[in-house]
């Protein structure tokens, strides 16, 4: 394998050859550009039953010299955000004055951490912190970050996929630092809210669909916590119900009319 490789990005699919054309076509990369290390060949069931898929690995090779690096598209930058911190890593060893920290002190490292990240990326953006009580988190308290700026929809990326990687290693360094749990919300230019106010009328939308046609309808492949809202809409509706079927990543939500 190479030294000069920046970045990876693991596929799952029925075979090798489909992972590679799916990463390929994903990162909008050529074959020489890549190389591949199979992770997991799979394996095939009995009638279907304890079939597992094939996992590779696509490793981007470096394009060496000095020419200028590309602007990542908002499909790699999830996957970009990880090596990133990989090849300068942040100070995640817990200090011992935070130990039984209190709500400031937690206030403040999730909002150096978060400040620390977007300048290994090379994002200019502000960043505020707060604690707000959270429905989808069980009316628990949760810990907000709010990134703000011009132009940051690379830090959404498609599907989301930027946005949910930069909140999920946000939350295990502020954690590792802490030595302690926290349950943290990552929001950039107010994504989340707009994308959770369009949930809700998916929601009630095809619950009316469902109720005029008598069947279940099917909706798009969701992360988790957006699944979780729209079970939390619905969860008191007199004429439907809610379920999630299918496989991660491509679980999703199914709107049942009652018998």
């Amino acid at each position: 394998m190479n030294d000069g490789k920046y970045a990876t990005l693991e596929v799952i699919a029925p075979t090798v050859e489909e992972a590679v054309a799916q990463g390929l076509a994903e990162l909008g990369l050529s074959r020489e550009d890549i190389e591949v290390e199979v992770l997991d060949r799979g394996r095939r069931g009995l009638l279907g039953v304890g079939t597992r898929q094939v996992r590779v690995r696509i490793i981007i090779k470096s394009t060496g010299g000095s020419q200028p690096q590309e602007t990542p598209k908002p499909a790699e930058t999830a996957y970009i955000i990880q090596d990133q911190v990989k090849q300068r890593p942040l100070e995640t060893e817990p200090d011992i004055s935070l130990k039984g920290a209190g709500e400031e002190i937690t206030l403040h490292v999730a909002q150096e951490t978060a400040m620390e990240l977007l300048e290994k990326m090379g994002v200019v953006a502000d960043v505020t912190v707060s604690y707000q009580l959270s429905e989808e988190a069980g009316n628990q308290h949760t810990l907000k970050i709010d990134i703000t700026g011009k132009d940051l929809s690379i830090l959404i990326g498609r599907r989301a996929e930027t946005l949910q990687a930069l909140q999920y290693i946000t939350s295990l360094i502020v954690c590792k630092k802490l030595g302690r749990s926290v349950h943290l919300h990552l929001d950039v230019e107010g994504y989340r809210e707009r994308r959770k106010q369009q949930l809700l009328q998916i929601a009630h939308r095809m619950a009316e669909q469902a109720i005029i046609t008598g069947r279940r309808q099917i909706l798009e492949p969701m992360p988790a916590d957006e699944r979780r809202l729209i079970h939390l809409e619905l969860r008191d509706h007199p004429t439907v119900y809610t379920e999630s079927i299918g496989e991660e990543p491509r679980r999703k939500v199914t709107i049942v009319p009652k018998a």
